[in-house]
């Protein structure tokens, strides 16, 4: 078993919020409880004071034989990040899994040597579906998120912990994590109006992390028109999400890097039912025509002759997205 080092869970936070492209400041000098960041994506920004300590089996003789528990040290009482949001984590090593825990429930002193529970089920829960809400013994709502949806924890944090207020927003929650490609329209009818929001975007994440985990595990992370890793690839739709034909099945995904994923979206760039890699001459001409052309040699002579092909057939792009794609962005030629 892997020792626990308290000092790796920051850079570990970071990285799963900078890979979700999100970028990190820091509030004040980097210590460990607790740390003070700012993020921000687009228009968004939340300043974040953030307590984190790894979970440990907390199961014996008087306590329930599947609990995990943070084991809080070094701090007396948990502060409120002025005008932000403050996250109280556990980190759960084996799944790749945090919790969440709601800080108006731990406002007060800590008292002797304080812990803070979580059942395995839930953590499992979060390990297999990417995010599970779990209603503990005392009545908190407690999150638990695998690393990816951090940074929607953080968007929609002081909504989730009070999902418990309503029954019927509680298991709408809970299908969020099992069933996210039923919430609709009909289900967000049925949500506390100050809760549609949060769901929506909670079931859109879930499905676009699950999307992304499979294309990328499809791939091997590798860009599929140059190869490139580096864990700067993204999980790219065939079909756009916009289009009524678009699925988040495997089969409608590229993993492309950031730069062939642009590439591909302005039409430069395209696959045929051939899997071969082809680049637009037009787009390419004009581009020189307009002295934009720099680095357009190099561009091309990285792109690979036919795609990067994952080994499991069904993992494959399905021609029939291919030439809908090819159509919808102008590719006469491509088939």
């Amino acid at each position: 078993m892997n020792r626990h080092r308290k000092y790796d869970l920051p850079a570990k936070i970071l990285e799963a919020i900078t890979d979700d492209g999100w970028t990190v400041i820091y509030l004040e000098a980097p210590k460990l409880h607790p740390f003070r960041i700012r993020i921000h994506k687009g228009s968004e920004s939340f300043n974040v004071r953030i307590y984190v300590w790894h979970l440990t089996h907390g199961g014996g003789k008087m306590r329930p034989a599947d609990e995990y528990r943070v084991q809080i040290t070094g701090v007396d009482r948990f502060e409120k990040e002025p005008d932000g949001l403050t996250l109280i984590l556990g980190w759960w090593e084996s799944g790749q899994v945090f919790a969440g825990f709601d800080i108006e429930r731990h406002s007060g002193p800590l008292g002797f040597s304080p812990s803070i529970q979580i059942r395995e089920e839930a953590l499992r829960k979060a390990y297999e579906n990417g995010f599970a809400p779990w209603v503990k013994d005392n009545q908190e709502i407690a999150i638990a998120f695998h690393q990816d949806f951090l940074a929607e924890y953080i968007r929609n944090v002081s909504a989730l912990h009070t999902f418990g207020e309503s029954d019927t927003d509680y298991e709408v929650l809970e299908g969020v994590s099992e069933r996210p490609d039923e919430i609709n329209d009909t289900v967000l009818a049925t949500v506390s109006a100050p809760r549609k929001t949060t769901v929506a975007q909670v079931a859109r994440k879930v499905r676009d992390n699950g999307f992304k985990a499979r294309v990328l595990n499809a791939y091997a992370g590798k860009c599929a028109f140059c190869g490139l890793q580096l864990r700067l690839v993204d999980a790219a739709h065939i079909l756009p999400v916009s289009h009524e034909h678009s699925t988040d099945d495997t089969p409608n995904g590229l993993a492309l890097c950031a730069l062939h994923h642009r590439a591909y979206d302005k039409g430069l760039v395209t696959l045929n039912s051939k899997y071969q890699v082809l680049h637009n001459a037009k787009m390419a001409e004009k581009l020189k025509a307009e002295k934009l052309d720099g680095g357009l040699k190099r561009f091309l002579k990285d792109l690979r002759d036919v795609i990067v092909l994952p080994p499991a057939v069904n993992d494959r792009p399905h021609i029939d997205f291919i030439r809908e794609s090819n159509t919808l962005r102008g590719w006469k030629r491509a088939s």
